[in-house]
C-alpha cells in the first residue's frame, strides 16, 4: 500500500469511527431523517465549493444515474439505517455490526460476478453471519422490539453500503472520487429529504448542534468520502472497505469509553468471530491460518 493510501486508510478509520459519536449528537437535535439528509447537503456542498475554491475541474459525464444509486444506497441507505439504529441498540454495537459490510460487499461481488469466493472466503462468510447471530441474540440490554428493529435497520443499512460500493467500482470507475462524492451526496441527500415530512427536527437545534452538524458534514463526511472512492480507485474495492474492520474497534472503545455502554461476553465473542470472517474473506490472515487456500479473493 502506498503512503498515500495508508494515509487515507488511517484517516477513514479515526473520522469513520468518532463519527458514530457525533451522529449520536445531531441525531438527537435534528432527528435521525435530518441528522441524515442535512448531513449529506452540507458534505456535497463543501465538497463542491473546495473543488470551486480549488480550480479542481469537475466532470460528470457519467450521467445522472450512476450518482442516484450510489446516493440511494451507499449515502442514504447506509447512513439511514446506521442512524435509525443507534438510539435504539448504541454505538458500540451498531458499529461491531457495521463490520459485516466487507462480507455483504463480497457476497454481492460474488452474485455479480466481480470476483469468486474462495473456501476461505466462503467460511468467512459462515462465521461472519454465525457472528451476527451471537451478537444480536445475546445482548446486555433486553431484546424488545426496538433492538430488534434497530439490528435489523443497521443491517440493511451496511447492506446498502456494501451494495454502493460495489456499484461504484463498476460503474464509477473511471470518474474522479470529487466528482462520485458530490453527485452521491446530493442526490443521498435529497431522496432523505422528503422524509422530514414524516419523520420531522423534534425541537429548534442550539448553535452547537449546527456546528457540529457542519463538522459531520465537512470533516467526518465531504473529506472522508472524498479519500474512501480515491482509495476504492487505487487499492480496489474490497480491500478499501476492509477499513470498517478499523472503523468498527474505534467506535466500540468510543461508545465503551464516552457514552458508558456494556457488551456481554458473548457479544464480545460474536464481534471477535465476525472480524475472524472478514478478514478470512478479504484474505488478511498469514498464509499458514489460510487453510491451505493460497489465492485471495481480494
Amino acid at each position: 500500500m502506498k503512503p498515500r493510501d495508508l494515509a487515507d486508510y488511517l484517516f477513514l478509520a479515526l473520522a469513520w469511527g468518532f463519527s458514530f459519536l457525533f451522529v449520536r449528537i445531531v441525531s438527537h437535535a435534528f432527528g435521525w431523517v435530518g441528522a441524515v439528509s442535512l448531513r449529506a447537503l452540507v458534505a456535497m456542498a463543501a465538497v463542491w465549493l473546495m473543488a470551486k475554491a480549488t480550480r479542481r475541474p469537475l466532470n460528470f459525464n457519467a450521467g445522472w444515474w450512476p450518482f442516484a444509486v450510489v446516493g440511494a444506497t451507499a449515502v442514504a441507505g447506509q447512513l439511514l439505517g446506521i442512524s435509525f439504529a443507534i438510539p435504539r441498540i448504541g454505538t458500540a454495537m451498531a458499529a461491531i455490526i457495521v463490520a459485516t459490510i466487507p462480507l455483504f460487499a463480497m457476497l454481492i461481488g460474488q452474485v455479480w460476478g466481480l470476483e469468486k469466493i474462495s473456501l476461505r472466503g466462503l467460511l468467512g462468510l459462515l462465521l461472519g453471519f454465525g457472528g451476527i447471530v451471537l451478537l444480536v441474540g445475546f445482548p446486555v440490554v433486553t431484546i424488545n422490539e426496538e433492538f430488534l428493529l434497530g439490528s435489523a435497520s443497521c443491517l440493511l443499512g451496511c447492506i446498502s453500503a456494501a451494495y454502493g460500493s460495489n456499484y461504484a467500482s463498476h460503474r464509477l470507475k473511471t470518474t474522479g472520487s470529487w466528482e462520485v462524492t458530490i453527485g452521491s451526496f446530493l442526490f443521498g441527500g435529497l431522496l432523505s429529504l422528503p422524509l422530514l415530512y414524516f419523520v420531522p427536527v423534534p425541537s429548534i437545534p442550539a448553535p452547537i448542534d449546527y456546528i457540529t452538524l457542519v463538522f459531520l458534514g465537512c470533516v467526518m463526511s465531504g473529506m472522508t468520502y472524498v479519500r474512501f472512492y480515491r482509495l476504492i480507485i487505487s487499492i480496489g474495492a474490497t480491500r478499501a472497505i476492509s477499513v470498517e474492520f478499523i472503523v468498527t474497534i474505534v467506535a466500540a472503545l468510543v461508545g465503551v469509553a464516552f457514552l458508558g455502554e456494556e457488551l456481554s461476553l458473548i457479544q464480545s465473542l460474536g464481534a471477535a468471530i465476525i472480524l475472524l470472517g472478514c478478514a478470512l474473506v478479504l484474505g488478511l490472515l498469514p498464509e499458514w491460518l489460510a487453510a491451505g487456500n493460497k489465492k485471495s479473493p481480494a
